[in-house]
């Protein structure tokens, strides 16, 4: 059956979601996301201008799922674990054949490093992910860098430094190439924060963090408390936009929609609060 883009296009919604296009067997050939559905769905639809592996990609659309999400963060968590899930084999022939990007947090350095990382696992070290693309990494590392200031910088240039970075001047490290700006022990507190936010353990990070807030405040330490207040707004704000993620729990969301004499049924499966199919 070929695909009457057309008509789907004309009636395609302009808010922000995912799109997963099917294969005639059912395969879920690619998934992706777009701020506008109707715009990003029919740039693949255009006379002139695509690539050889998109035009091999619509030559074997048969049907196009939407799912509208009310923000572009949304559609981003949505579309990761969607990937995931069906690791469909154009959103890797579309990423200049590269692999999946993870987070990578080194285990064997004094002063672990946080970075982007594809290929094989050879590195010894917890690995987080896969994400959808290399910009999905860097966006995790930036927010990271900025609430718990584990380094990223290559070993290299950290075992060469006699003073500390700009990054530690705008305050987003802590300087531990440098002795005598951060304890080993402040620094595998920051390190066990950031493993709890990537591992998707966030109520228990907050919950810790207020407790160690408080403790602070108590001791005089109003410094700390004031670093610790910080983080927490952070990782609340990051948990007040993510609508698709923001609950606890398990569920399974069923659709369904009959239109001339066709039905369409869309399952969505809810685990611990993330969307995983």
């Amino acid at each position: 059956m070929t695909f009457e883009a057309e008509s789907f296009l004309k009636q395609l919604t302009r808010r922000s979601g995912v799109y997963q296009m099917m294969g005639a067997d059912g395969e879920v050939l690619y998934v992706g996301k777009a701020k506008n559905l109707k715009s990003r769905v029919t740039s693949y639809f255009r006379s002139a201008g695509l690539t050889t592996k998109t035009i091999a990609l619509v030559n074997r659309i048969n049907d196009i799922q939407v799912t509208v999400t009310s923000t572009e963060v949304d559609a981003l968590l949505l579309e990761h674990n969607l990937i995931k899930e069906h690791r469909p084999p154009y959103n890797v022939l579309l990423k200049d054949d590269k692999s999946y990007p993870y987070i990578f947090l080194s285990s064997q350095d004094q002063f672990p490093r946080l970075s982007l990382q594809r290929g094989t696992k050879r590195k010894k070290g917890l690995y987080f992910g896969p994400y959808p693309s290399s910009g999905a990494v860097r966006e995790s590392l930036h927010f990271l860098q900025k609430t718990f200031r584990v380094r990223q910088c290559e070993d290299a240039y950290f075992r060469n430094r006699s003073r500390p970075c700009l990054q530690h001047q705008i305050g987003r490290c802590t300087a531990p190439c440098v002795k005598g700006y951060v304890s080993e022990a402040d620094y595998s507190e920051q390190v066990e924060a950031t493993k709890l936010f990537l591992e998707g353990k966030s109520q228990e990070l907050i919950r810790k963090l207020a407790d160690d807030m408080e403790a602070a405040a108590a001791d005089l330490a109003f410094e700390r408390a004031a670093v610790l207040r910080d983080q927490l707004g952070h990782i609340q704000q990051v948990q007040s936009s993510q609508g698709i993620e923001g609950v606890s729990g398990d569920l399974d969301i069923v659709a369904c929609q009959a239109r001339h004499g066709k039905a369409c049924v869309h399952v969505l499966f809810v685990r611990e609060g993330r969307v995983i199919g």
